[in-house]
């Protein structure tokens, strides 16, 4: 018997009680500061956060805002829920932070454990979704925060509990900071691989005289769907459909001439490579598989269909990854509010084009670093993803609990 097993028979071996949020815990809703209030003093102001900075369990936040009291404040170590879109999303504070409208703040009250209020909001996320509503997006109001039902045992049961699932916790950081040196490692040498030097006044890659060609010039024109003539469904590749993690087409909508958005225009190819533009810094890009040949994607993405006779498709992919088409798109976006860059100025980009054999080469090298940092069924992804169910399964499994009869 684990020592979880013998808390729970000497202490709730008839079940527990399940209780209100308000009951536990001390909730605070945040609200919008007035205009007077915002500064970029982090001398004279606290670190503000707004609810749709807020996910994955990840507060962004605005980092460079900052304001001075009155407003809501999430003291650290408080748990921090959006309670607009994305509903449920969760994570603790390190920190004193003033949270807007769209956060709340979630403290423990006395005998409760803060960290075990977090575990079960995280388990009951599902549930809490549920309680939203809205047309424009998905909120829940007060009430519904307040009457979020957990299950509340004894304090050594709880402590118990957070002790085993921040155990499940602490190994899939590990494993997420292991990830992540692995992908600074592949970035350094895929910049590097892709670099050419000069030399006499060549351009050499490994040896290989480059010649360096504009996107424009190496790629062929597409074509867009004629709506009026269309008599099929079809997959819809939208801005957000591409991970912006993996580089991965996750998602898609069927469309028909009916339904299809005004944006829904651009036909895509096996292999082609698609590129957000809007909001580019994103880094929304991918390569069109076999799943999606001839579907149809937004105009918000720069389509590049590569002239196989000059250039491989997966040389484009790993050049637009590279960091110098990064820093090139950051110079070259306008727009503060909505930015976004031209078709014309991403295909005015150039890359360098050794020899077919030469990016053959290369492109190998860089698919297997790639599918190290990324593919999820296999390496270091694949262990976190089978971590991450292990530690749902458990986190589920520890914190469904009888109810006492009253």
């Amino acid at each position: 018997m684990s020592k979880l097993d013998e808390l729970i028979a000497q202490l709730c071996p008839d079940g527990v009680e399940y209780r209100e949020l308000h009951e536990v815990s001390q909730i605070t809703m945040g609200t919008s500061p007035n205009g007077n209030t915002i500064s970029s003093d982090p001398q004279n102001g606290i670190e503000f956060h707004q609810g749709k900075s807020c996910f994955g369990n990840i507060l962004l936040g605005y980092s460079n805002i900052f304001t001075t009291l009155p407003i809501k404040v999430a003291e650290a170590g408080s748990i921090v829920m959006s309670v607009r879109a994305p509903v449920g999303d969760t994570n603790i504070t390190e920190r004193k932070i003033a949270i807007g409208r769209g956060l709340c703040a979630i403290a423990g009250k006395s005998a409760i454990e803060t960290k075990f209020i977090y575990y079960c909001l995280n388990a009951f996320v599902n549930e809490i979704k549920k309680k939203s509503t809205g047309s424009t997006f998905d909120a829940i109001n007060t009430d519904d925060v307040r009457s979020i039902k957990i299950p509340i045992p004894p304090l050594p049961v709880q402590q118990e509990i957070v002790r085993m699932l921040d155990t499940f916790m602490e190994l899939e950081a590990e494993l997420e900071a292991e990830l992540e040196a692995r992908k600074k490692q592949y970035e350094y040498y895929r910049d590097k691989l892709l670099t050419p030097v000069e030399h006499d006044g060549q351009w050499l890659l490994n040896g290989k005289e480059v010649k360096w060609k504009t996107l424009r010039d190496i790629c062929f024109q597409t074509t867009n769907i004629k709506w009026k003539d269309a008599k099929e469904s079809y997959h819809y590749i939208d801005l957000t459909s591409v991970s912006r993690e993996n580089h991965k087409i996750i998602e898609t909508k069927i469309i028909n001439a009916k339904n299809a958005p005004s944006r829904a225009q651009q036909i895509v190819k096996k292999d082609d490579v698609i590129f957000a533009t809007t909001r580019p810094t994103l880094r929304r890009f991918a390569i069109i598989s076999n799943d999606f040949d001839n579907e149809i994607a937004s105009t918000g993405y720069c389509i590049l269909r590569a002239n196989a006779d000059i250039v491989l498709p997966k040389w484009i992919y790993h050049n637009i990854s590279a960091s110098s088409f990064n820093s090139y798109i950051e110079k070259n976006q306008e727009g503060s509010a909505y930015p976004s860059i031209s078709d014309a100025k991403v295909k005015s980009y150039k890359i360098p084009i050794p020899p077919l054999s030469e990016q053959q080469r290369i492109v190998a090298i860089l698919d297997r670093f790639d599918a190290l940092c990324n593919d999820l069924t296999s390496g270091l992804p694949a262990e976190i993803e089978a971590r991450r169910k292990q530690y749902e399964y458990y986190r589920d499994k520890l914190l469904s609990f009888r109810e006492a009869k009253k």
